[in-house]
């Protein structure tokens, strides 16, 4: 070896590793057996095809549990009626090449066409989960004392909580398609995630016969309003809102940003697609502080604040760059991956004002009907900064104000009264 080259350096990060798997896996094939399973656990031995761990973000609590003395390492989940309470797909999408690279399409249904190798003792694990449930919001109790939601007892129940099927999804690459979306060499996408995770997943490098990496970041969850069976006809009628996960402003309310009045409006809007014999989706991707976590989110709140005269529209995005040296890591390319998964090809009514957004869906080959902006007087006063510095900066498109009559809908009411 001379400098630092580490090409010829034989690295491992688990015992066995080197030797092909039973379990090959073509990405794109028709069907489940025929695509092969991810196998990922590190007791899988031979049998692991996949770099990385099941669980996202929480494969090091996972870590700490074993190291605690918590959890055996040799435990593998009991699968017994853990299947999705709602049926998705297969679609048509899950075999077209380069629709889907950030997730498995066939990741719910593993304890189904994998039933023989787990009783034979492979370690497979599901990395999406669907199930059923209810939300029970302030804004959709408000929605409906307003009039602009009606209790039917099926969507939305007498005590103003609202049905949703949901679904969990854990994220899975497959590395040569995420390289190509980002229009990267897929070495040089793999020796940089091996290096800016400070060496932690060595087979990246190591293992090029591996195309498959579980990366320690958060998921996505989705809501689905209405039948799922819909979501995906473009015969009904859909209405879709994603959202970037923002958490002083969905749970806790901060009125820094509109985060949390477009997410509840979004919800409402996909209540009333439901109501009306159409479907209502919700995708919402853990992307905290734009992809740049939560403490680059609060030191930039700090720089903007204290710089001389204030927060200002001009500065928004330039004290982010400064700070993080990026003003926005999410990006949205891999974002069309999930309206894939659920056999999605036209959303009718799209929830968001971003271009972003709205560029990577219609680059992924989604149809877009009606954008649809987030209402003034749901903007907080503190959030104005942020919404003239996305006008001023092209983040989207403004549309033409709408008139005191077309609000007077949304708000059902005369404005005088708020």
């Amino acid at each position: 070896m001379s400098g630092n080259r580490t090409s010829h350096i034989r690295l491992t990060s688990h015992p066995g590793t080197g030797a092909a798997s039973r379990f090959p896996i073509v990405w794109d094939a028709p069907d489940a057996r025929t695509r092969g399973p991810v196998v990922a656990t590190a007791n899988a031995g031979s049998d692991r095809n996949a770099i990385g761990a099941h669980g996202g973000a929480y494969s090091i609590y996972r870590a700490l549990a074993i190291s605690a003395g918590a959890l055996d390492p040799r435990v593998r989940p009991e699968l017994t009626d853990t299947y999705p309470v709602a049926a998705v797909g297969p679609h048509p999408q899950w075999s077209e090449a380069g629709k889907i690279v950030s997730l498995d399409p066939w990741g719910h249904r593993v304890a189904e066409d994998f039933a023989q190798e787990i009783g034979e003792g492979v370690d497979i694990r599901p990395t999406i989960a669907v199930t059923k449930a209810r939300i029970d919001l302030p804004e959709i109790h408000d929605a409906i004392a307003k009039g602009r939601l009606k209790v039917d007892g099926e969507v939305v129940h007498e005590a103003g909580d609202v049905s949703v099927t949901k679904a969990a999804i854990d994220p899975v690459w497959y590395l040569p398609g995420v390289a190509e979306r980002f229009g990267v060499d897929e070495q040089q996408l793999r020796r940089t995630l091996f290096e800016q995770t400070g060496g932690m997943y060595p087979e990246l490098v190591t293992r090029p016969d591996m195309q498959v990496f579980l990366p320690p970041i958060g998921g996505i969850t989705l809501y689905i309003f209405g039948d799922p069976a819909k979501i995906g006809d473009k015969r009904v009628s859909l209405t879709c809102r994603v959202h970037d996960e923002c958490n002083g402003s969905d749970v806790f309310g901060s009125d820094i940003c509109t985060c949390r009045p477009y997410l509840t409006h979004g919800i409402e809007e996909c209540v009333a697609s439901a109501q009306k014999g159409g479907a209502g989706l919700i995708v919402y991707n853990r992307k905290e502080g734009r992809a740049l976590g939560e403490v680059t989110k609060f030191l930039v709140y700090n720089a903007r604040k204290r710089q001389p005269g204030g927060d200002q529209a001009a500065t928004y995005f330039e004290r982010t760059e400064c700070v993080a040296g990026v003003q926005d890591a999410r990006f949205q390319q891999l974002m069309p991956d999930i309206i894939h998964w659920l056999g999605i090809r036209r959303i009718d009514r799209f929830v968001s004002m971003s271009n972003m957004k709205y560029d990577a869906l219609v680059g992924g080959g989604i149809e877009i009907g009606e954008r649809v902006p987030i209402p003034d007087w749901l903007v907080p006063p503190d959030a104005s900064v942020e919404m003239e510095a996305k006008k001023a900066a092209g983040y989207f498109t403004p549309e033409t104000p709408p008139s005191e009559a077309d609000l007077k809908k949304v708000v059902g009411r005369d404005l005088k009264e708020f």
